[in-house]
């Protein structure tokens, strides 16, 4: 049994680091909500804005907290329209045809990046990049506690956003019954587009509050959406809370996993809680039948 003092810190951050994962999750689920369908394209449009915030910090001194600000929007428009003018016409209407233009857009987005900037990794300094802020006995990452608070605050937004607002009504009532939506006058493709640039403006925000301790190259992404898509079943299909809490249960497990088992089998824990939950609860935590 491993003490106190060692198993709190990595109890601690492992919540913070689960915390990004879940804000990765949050825009897979929300898009498996309302399309009903998983955005393969997720990663690669992941790796996208972790290379957008790399550069507003190199080229114009951006910090990637500030950087966040201007990513967000711009990666809404980026995948409301990749949505409204390119996966929805070249879909037909079907679900597994966007299933293979979405697998089509991250194979295409990848190679993109791969040619224009290589396979070489990237990363950015900042004063405040090793700074860590001691709480009991841990030593916690100053960019990770930063992370998480911000994390808690855009979960909040998104749900105040679908409780509250005409446009979450209508995210929700495409969500539940589609034709029921679109002939109570709710214009369905706008409502798809809207929900795919949530999603992407998630990732614009993850790449940023990632950067200050993380490196970016052309596969950074795919390492993210692997784990994304074991919270998105550990929390239930289509559910964002469940995308949180699921979000910040795998951190603690890889957190500890990697205590018990050493760092580089430390995801370990990660997939065999995927088999488990496919097994015994494949509808998740809080959602619908995986």
């Amino acid at each position: 049994m491993l003490s106190p003092i060692i198993l709190v810190p990595a109890v601690l951050n492992g919540l913070l680091t689960g915390a990004v994962y879940a804000l990765v999750a949050l825009g897979l689920t929300l898009i498996y909500g309302v399309l009903h369908i998983i955005n393969f394209a997720h990663g690669a449009l992941l790796t996208c804005a972790m290379f957008a915030a790399f550069f507003a910090h190199r080229l114009l001194g951006l910090d990637p907290y500030l950087a966040a600000l201007g990513l967000t929007p711009v990666f809404f428009c980026l995948g409301y329209g990749l949505q409204r003018f390119v996966i929805g016409p070249a879909a037909h209407g079907e679900d597994r045809n966007i299933l293979l233009v979405t697998l089509g857009l991250a194979v295409v987005i990848e190679n993109a990046l791969l040619y224009a900037f290589r396979a070489d990794t990237r990363t950015i300094n900042l004063p405040y990049g090793f700074d860590v802020v001691e709480v009991g006995p841990a030593f916690l990452s100053v960019p990770r506690v930063i992370g998480f608070g911000v994390v808690i605050a855009v979960a909040l937004a998104l749900w105040l956003i679908m409780r509250f607002t005409d446009t979450g009504k209508a995210i929700r009532a495409v969500a539940r019954e589609k034709l029921g939506a679109e002939l109570s006058g709710i214009d369905v493709a706008h409502i798809y587009a809207v929900t795919f640039g949530l999603g992407t403006a998630c990732l614009a925000i993850a790449a940023c509050l990632l950067l200050p301790t993380y490196y970016v190259n052309p596969h950074a992404g795919n390492a993210f959406v692997l784990i994304a898509f074991t919270i998105v079943v550990l929390g239930g299909m289509g559910s964002v809370a469940g995308a949180l809490l699921g979000g910040l249960i795998i951190g603690v497990v890889e957190s500890l996993s990697g205590l018990y088992l050493g760092e580089s089998l430390g995801q370990v824990g990660i997939f065999i809680i995927f088999i488990l939950v496919l097994l015994f609860r494949p509808s998740g935590l809080f959602g619908e039948r995986a």
